[in-house]
């Protein structure tokens, strides 16, 4: 057993009366007991009576599923105002809900999805909960979901309507896998799932809940996608990093710098929809650029200079069509020009490369060694 999820785990944090505790006993005897040493605890901190802990959750082994990120990532994504500024917390794992030194990005479960409310796909094909199957005249499950369904209740045999829903699931899981923190991916997610707009399917124990596996291959291009950017951020030291991503110049660990549609300049109005930002680590010499654009036209972003040996290549770009939505590194061409279109509603993460030599001198040198061996 790798570790273990406390359901609505505030609860284990009152008393016998239903006060909350400052310290509560269980909770500490949770968190130290020696056989659970080596398992990961992770708690859903809070509780159906009110409390609500995330980011105050006692002890110092507790992970926290991070309700904020979901819902901060969720509005971004969906295109609502006032989100710029608190997405920039949830990709940075939330220094502002777990800060240094006590806490440490690892302790914030980033999620977009879980068992309990829409699954991935259901989030981008409903504006509403569906849970008259539940019985209980749809009255159960949250109503606000900060989900959209792209002009279409449900399902839609529109090609342009199931083509914008799959790219915002690229962008959801996207922003997910390159944000400071760990990922949680609700089972499912990577082949669009859907429960039918229901978001309290507890009790139903039949095809509506259950895993269904002929969406493996029917939905094999965002399983594909899923599978590369996790063996993406899996190869990169700036995502595996317990260091808080900190300013140019201050701290130890990834360097990050805040940019617009310009350089150094990020829009923190309430109307912005727009976010980019470098991230170098000066360990591993390791240079990202992310450009994410909720916005419902296309945007150009100015590109930070490299050093003249090297050269942004684009690694995922939900906006291009499948495959190209993704490439290995090594496949990728350089970006020649100082900015980078990004479609609407959508995603693109460069890297920077150092740049290849040019043929003309390989090419050289094997004419002077070819010559070196004639007088030979």
């Amino acid at each position: 057993v790798d570790g273990f999820r406390f359901d609505l785990a505030s609860v284990l944090a009152r008393d016998e009366d239903g006060v909350p505790l400052e310290n509560p006993p269980i909770l500490w005897a949770i968190e130290s007991d020696p056989i659970l040493a080596g398992t990961k605890i992770i708690a859903e901190a809070w509780d159906a009576a009110g409390v609500y802990q995330v980011g105050s959750f006692v002890g110092d082994r507790w992970a926290e599923w991070n309700g904020q990120y979901r819902d901060d990532v969720r509005r971004f994504i969906k295109g609502d105002r006032y989100t710029v500024g608190p997405l920039v917390q949830r990709l940075m794992a939330s220094p502002d809900l777990y800060p240094s030194p006590k806490r440490n990005p690892s302790h914030s479960i980033n999620f977009i999805t879980a068992h309990d409310g829409f699954t991935m796909y259901d989030l981008v094909a409903y504006n509403r909960k569906h849970n008259e199957a539940n019985g209980e005249k749809n009255r159960d499950g949250h109503n606000d979901n900060h989900s959209w369904n792209h002009g279409v209740e449900g399902p839609s045999d529109n090609p342009e309507i199931e083509q914008l829903r799959l790219r915002q699931m690229k962008n959801f899981m996207t922003i997910l896998l390159i944000s400071q923190g760990t990922p949680m991916i609700n089972m499912g997610d990577e082949i669009m799932r859907t429960q039918q707009g229901n978001n309290n399917a507890y009790c139903q124990d039949n095809e509506l809940s259950w895993f269904d596996w002929t969406l493996v291959e029917r939905k094999a291009d965002l399983l594909r996608f899923v599978r590369k950017i996790i063996g993406f951020t899996q190869e990169h030291e700036l995502f595996h990093d317990q260091h808080f991503w900190k300013p140019e110049g201050k701290g130890n660990g990834p360097l990050v710098t805040w940019h617009g549609v310009h350089l150094n300049k990020p829009d923190w109005g309430e109307d912005s929809r727009s976010l980019a930002f470098t991230l170098r680590h000066p360990q591993s010499r390791e240079h990202l650029c992310v450009m994410l654009n909720s916005y419902w036209e296309a945007l150009d972003f100015e590109l930070m200079p490299l050093p003249a040996e090297e050269r942004w290549h684009c690694v995922v770009n939900t906006g291009a069509p499948s495959p190209q939505d993704f490439c290995e590194l090594e496949k990728t061409t350089a970006i020649d020009a100082d900015h980078f279109r990004v479609e609407p509603r959508a995603a693109v993460v460069l890297i920077a490369k150092e740049a290849v030599k040019r043929p003309a001198s390989n090419s050289l040198f094997r004419r002077i060694r070819s010559v070196t061996h004639l007088f030979v």
